[in-house]
């Protein structure tokens, strides 16, 4: 039983390699014959009859960003912001001000990246680096989170239209 098994898979094996696409000389003119042995150039044929022609991302439009991620308690980043927000507003030629305000807003930007929610971290980073420049971290996230939006084919939220972070509901 196990040898007729075999010999009618092997017999399978054969037909299904039979009916495989066959290579195509390429490349060879019949009508010189070199008396010097070369291998002929051999191809497989395709047909491009079923296929989608490639999109290219720059002449398709993007479509819009959307509010995601998970919610989280931002409370203690927010009031982090209003205490460097009024002290920038007491002082607002002070440079230690400004970094202060910069590294809240990086801190919330940061937990709103582990949260997902990418499109109110980027508002946080853009801020960031508004209030301090040399901020390179909060640079390369903004770097990171455009690319993010580019590689899904959506266009990221213009600076100024990052929506608030989702915040979390908590029962009282």
């Amino acid at each position: 039983m196990k040898k007729l098994l075999i010999v009618i898979t092997s017999g399978m094996f054969a037909v299904g390699c039979g009916n495989a696409a066959r290579p195509v000389a390429e490349n060879v003119n019949t009508s010189t014959v070199s008396s010097t042995p070369e291998r002929s150039q051999t191809a497989i044929a395709h047909s491009l009859e079923n296929q989608q022609p490639p999109t290219d991302a720059n002449s398709a439009g993007k479509s819009k960003w959307k509010q995601s991620g998970d919610p989280i308690d931002t409370k203690a980043f927010d009031s982090a912001i209003a205490s460097a927000e009024l002290n920038l507003r007491k002082k607002p030629d002070d440079a230690a001000a400004k970094k202060a305000l910069s590294e809240a807003y990086y801190k919330r930007g940061v937990a709103l990246t582990d949260a997902r929610q990418y499109a109110s971290a980027l508002g946080d980073y853009r801020k960031a680096v508004k209030y301090d420049p040399a901020n390179t971290v909060a640079k390369g996230w903004i770097d990171k989170i455009v690319m993010i939006y580019d590689s899904m084919n959506r266009e990221s939220p213009k600076e100024g239209e990052e929506p608030p972070p989702l915040q979390l509901n908590k029962p009282n």
